[in-house]
């Protein structure tokens, strides 16, 4: 009688661990006692004949045999996960737990006040939405899929693009009434912008505007008095009238209709900010993140037309 194989739980544990490099991680993001996590590695090794991990006071790292494996229990769960809805219909239901990060001004205005509709349509899946403009490490952090602004910068990753925030150049009306109101892109030397870098080591990338006649964004230095790491504190920067900032027109819609902001140089608005969707590399992309993928994309294309 042939021994049993690796179960899929310790399988899954496994590739935590692997992935986070740590069994305390692992057991935090796994939501388990550290003891069952060591467990199951002791169990999977057993099976499998092999030592797979390398444990030392400071790091957990993988052995030649931990590494063929790796790879090979990723693709395998992916299609364990796969089978288990190839006959289900696209109403019948999504169970188990999402894990996602976006940019915090996207989740708190946009997001966050329509996660309720999402959820009623999949009452067995829960959410674990996550807010940081910092890149992360989609992988290592055990998140099922990212939402990024910008350009892709990690082609180890699987992109969907999502559509993109129309944006508009605000200052507060204090700032105006202080230093005036920038009619010109030359003006701009006599004033203040926010400085955004949600990666410090980042350089400053000035004022962006979208040149049509040359048809690329361009990018002109300014001064700054503040820099800061995420949109919220971006936004609150602007409506403090530490400088002109460049918003999302969903998170600047209220306060320019209130008159707390200013929309200032509207000839020269930056292009529209592209939205992507990364997740790992997978021959078959789980149900959630194909049903959140289509959620938001439609949500970020509702918000783009209605502020036109």
């Amino acid at each position: 009688m042939a021994a049993a194989g690796p179960s899929p739980d310790d399988l899954r544990i496994f590739v935590r661990v692997a992935r986070l490099a740590s069994f305390t991680r692992a057991a935090e993001q796994l939501e388990l006692p550290r003891a069952t996590v060591s467990t199951a590695l002791q169990r999977l090794e057993s099976r499998l004949g092999a030592r797979l991990l390398q444990r030392t006071t400071r790091r957990v790292t993988l052995t030649a045999e931990g590494e063929a494996l790796l790879a090979r229990a990723e693709d395998l769960l992916a299609e364990l996960e796969a089978l288990g809805t190839l006959f289900r219909t696209d109403g019948e239901s999504i169970e188990g737990r999402l894990r996602v990060d976006m940019p915090l001004g996207m989740s708190t205005s946009l997001v966050m006040a329509r996660l309720p509709e999402f959820l009623a349509l999949h009452p067995g899946l829960h959410v674990d939405l996550c807010s940081t403009d910092r890149r992360v490490d989609v992988i290592a952090d055990g998140f099922d899929c990212v939402v990024r602004a910008g350009a892709v910068v990690d082609e180890t990753l699987a992109c969907r693009p999502l559509g993109a925030l129309p944006l508009r150049n605000t200052a507060s009306a204090a700032y105006v009434r202080r230093f005036g109101r920038p009619t010109t892109l030359s003006a701009l030397q006599d004033h203040w912008l926010v400085d955004y870098r949600p990666n410090p080591a980042d350089p400053p990338v000035g004022f962006e505007h979208w040149d049509a006649r040359q048809r690329r964004t361009l990018h002109l230095p300014m001064k700054s008095m503040v820099s800061v790491n995420n949109s919220a504190a971006y936004e609150a920067a602007c409506r403090a009238g530490l400088g002109v900032a460049q918003i999302p027109v969903s998170t600047a819609s209220r306060g320019l209709r209130d008159g707390v902001l200013i929309d200032v140089l509207p000839a020269h608005r930056p292009a529209p900010l592209p939205l992507n969707l990364l997740y790992p590399h997978r021959r078959h992309l789980p149900r959630r993140v194909g049903a959140f993928a289509d959620w938001i994309a439609q949500l970020i294309a509702a918000d783009a037309a209605a502020t036109k």
